[in-house]
Formats: structure tokens, sequence, C-alpha cells
């Protein structure tokens, strides 16, 4: 299964995230089979390859929590309901 996750880039204290479609088995350093995005928390900054998150999502990928956040806020992914993975416990 195929995943849109980040993977932590940048040094320490200063954190940039790459989101990636990448294997659930890989570790998040792990190999990616795609770069489909960027995202500085610091300066508050996103870049989305739209047509490569559209191409992943169309095949079954699914978002973490962080970056189904971010698709949210960028917009233009409305047609796509995620699934969530988390259970709320008692």
């Amino acid at each position: 299964m195929v995943k849109l996750r980040l993977k932590r880039c940048g040094r320490k204290q200063r954190a940039v995230y790459r989101i990636v479609a990448i294997d659930v088995r890989s570790r998040r350093e792990g190999r990616d089979l795609r770069k489909v995005g960027f995202y500085d928390p610091i300066k508050k900054k996103t870049y989305l390859n739209v047509p490569a998150i559209l191409y992943f999502l169309e095949k079954g990928a699914q978002p973490t929590e962080t970056v189904q956040d971010i698709l949210k806020k960028a917009g233009g992914f409305k047609e796509f309901h995620f699934h969530s993975t988390k259970t709320k416990s008692n």
C-alpha cells in the first residue's frame, strides 16, 4: 500500500518536510516512490505537485493525517474522501 507522508529534511531545530509517496513498509527516511510536495512549517510555505498527488490518490494512496490537513488547506481535493486510520479510544 502506498501512503502520502512527510519526510523530514533540514537541520536541527530547522526542520522542513518533503511530501512523498512511499510504501508503508518503508521507514520515514526510506526510499520514496516520488516527491510530490514540500512543506516548511517555519516559513509557513507549501508547494504541491497537484497532478502527481491526484495520480497517487486515484491509484488508492492514503495520506497521513498531517498530509491530509495540508491538502485540505490547499483546497482542490474535495472530491476525495480520506479514510481516517486512527481510532478513538474511550
